[in-house]
């Protein structure tokens, strides 16, 4: 087993299978926390490979499994760890592809499917070479607003719950935004903090054609969301970044009727924690304070999210040296600025250095590609051997 191994080669008989591996994981997609089928493939696979697991995490659908150094002092290391995400959306999936999902309302369109068969690679590879860490391989249930991971971390998935404890994280993402062979990541952070608005407006309800018998709530929810806006343009300084978005607004039941009541949902998105903080105050103060004015109350619930994913960036450094040694510099992106979606992988990050980096899939010479979280996406396979590749590199790094 010792000496650099031919990855490629390696990847390239798993490869057939892999594909299969992943397009049934396609078929069958399962929401957060119901990943029963799918958590049954990874056993099916772990079980092959005679690698340790324990199942039955996080709900009941996560796993953690363990791969011990090949040689009594590498087993006195730290254990690297690799992340996959195993779950679906409740979308309708509109691809048309032989493999499409058989189940209606959802699908899977944020590529977890492919996430979890390249761990299921990574594992498969890894377990026929040198290891001179031992390496711990989570499959993590529940990224799509269940925060799986953090359930994960609180179970001691990284302190040593079955092997060594982690001292360094990995996870990747799928990227439709890069071509197939392109990789990327940043130091610091990559995606942001996200937190949940839930307002209910309350006010007098009256018939439609006497309005001024009322205090009404969907003018009054109408303003304030209006006013929210102004979070980003007056209370946050320019090279800062906030977004306040509202999603749903809903109220009233017929065309003649005032309500009683109106609601409306959003999110919060920010990247640093002081600017969190003040995204937080204003939201319920705007909120508050308007519907004051105009004669109504507001409830204002403000649900805590995911962190920020900030890359730690000695361990980034390291992750630009392993790709500079899987692929040429014009396939490697340094990304410059942060992305506003969320992850919860972010909360790895805050149990031992961590690196999150993102997968090209658009085919080479297509100017777009469907974006995740739309109907008409698909994780392209021919981005598993990069994933595969980057996951054992990352994994032997120093052998």
């Amino acid at each position: 087993m010792a000496g650099h191994p031919d990855f490629d080669a390696l990847i390239a008989r798993e490869l057939p299978e892999l594909t299969a591996i992943r397009r049934d994981i396609h078929a069958h997609p399962e929401l957060g926390y119901t990943e029963h089928r799918t958590a049954g493939i990874v056993r099916r696979e772990l079980d092959k490979l005679g690698i340790k697991y324990i199942a039955g995490l996080a709900g009941g659908t996560g796993l953690v499994a363990h791969l011990p150094a090949t040689d009594t002092a590498g087993n006195s290391k730290p254990a690297v760890g690799l992340r996959a995400d195993m779950d679906a959306l409740p979308i309708t999936e509109q691809t048309g592809l032989p493999y499409a999902s058989t189940t209606p309302g959802l699908m899977h369109a944020c590529g977890h499917d492919g996430h979890t068969t390249i761990l299921l690679g990574a594992a498969r590879v890894l377990s026929k070479v040198h290891r001179p860490s031992p390496v711990t391989l989570v499959f993590q249930p529940a990224e799509e607003g269940g925060g799986g991971a953090d359930r994960l971390c609180k179970e001691g998935a990284l302190d040593g719950l079955l092997g060594n404890k982690v001292g360094r994280m990995f996870g990747l993402h799928c990227w439709p935004e890069f071509e197939l062979g392109v990789i990327g990541t940043k130091p610091g952070p990559l995606l942001a903090a996200t937190d949940e608005i839930r307002v209910t407006i309350k006010g007098v309800g009256a018939h439609g054609a006497f309005p001024h018998y009322s205090r009404d709530p969907i003018v009054c929810g109408a303003q304030c969301i209006i006013a929210l806006q102004t979070i980003a343009s007056r209370n946050v300084g320019p090279l800062d970044s906030v977004v306040v978005t509202i999603g749903k607004f809903e109220g009233g039941t017929a065309t003649n009727v005032i309500p009683v009541e109106a609601h409306f949902i959003g999110t919060i998105r920010t990247l640093r924690a002081e600017t969190r903080t003040l995204a937080r105050q204003r939201v319920r103060e705007i909120c508050e304070h308007t519907a004051l004015a105009m004669g109504c109350t507001a409830h204002v619930e403000l649900n805590e999210g995911y962190p920020v994913t900030h890359n730690d960036p000695a361990l980034t450094d390291e992750w630009f040296k392993v790709a500079r040694s899987v692929t040429s510099d014009q396939h490697i992106v340094r990304i410059q600025d942060p992305v506003m979606g969320g992850e919860d992988f972010s909360y790895y990050g805050q149990k031992a250095p961590a690196v999150f980096f993102c997968l090209g899939i658009k085919p080479i010479g297509r100017a777009t590609y469907p974006t995740v979280h739309k109907p008409d996406f698909d994780f392209n396979d021919d981005a598993i051997p990069l994933g595969v590749r980057m996951f054992c590199e990352l994994a032997t790094a120093g052998s």
